[in-house]
């Protein structure tokens, strides 16, 4: 029976759970930051908006979802210890997908290093880093969520 609904997509590894927890959270505290900022524009140049507590609030609320989610969504679960057990697959999609995502890191850290030696304005600079890191998320734990899928490729 757990063979049918594994391969259903109903039963899923605590890795891969994790990975969806986080890309879902990643998207709605972004999203959830690009209303709050846009609506604090009020018509104004929207360098400024007020961003910096909208900012600490979606990074520090999206911390503590993903905590509680992964916290509630692994209550339960039958198979004690063992359903946390990694095998050679888990460690190379974990690695997969955080090679992909910490590109996004250092091109936002590149990109806001230019931003700064250009005198560009804070509220860019802030921005341009909190996108990097939000498609560091996205995109890794989209990467985990597809090799739980598919397949892991082979260089």
């Amino acid at each position: 029976m757990s063979k049918i609904l594994y391969a259903a997509g109903w039963v899923m590894t605590l890795r891969e759970r994790r990975a969806w927890i986080r890309l879902a959270v990643a998207v709605a505290a972004y999203a959830a930051y690009l209303a709050v900022v846009l609506g604090n524009a009020g018509g104004r140049p929207l360098a400024q908006a007020g961003y910096a507590a909208a900012l600490l609030w979606s990074v520090g609320g999206s911390v503590a979802a993903a905590v509680v989610l992964e916290m509630i969504t692994g209550a339960g679960r039958r198979g004690g210890a063992s359903s946390r057990l990694t095998d050679v697959r888990d460690r190379e999609i974990g690695r997969l997908g955080d090679y992909i995502g910490q590109s996004f890191v250092v091109i936002g850290a590149v990109a806001a290093m230019l931003m700064a030696m250009a005198g560009w304005e804070r509220f860019w600079i802030a921005n341009v880093i909190y996108l990097c890191f939000a498609a560091s998320a996205v995109l890794g734990n989209v990467a985990k969520v597809l090799a739980y899928r598919g397949s892991l490729p082979q260089w």
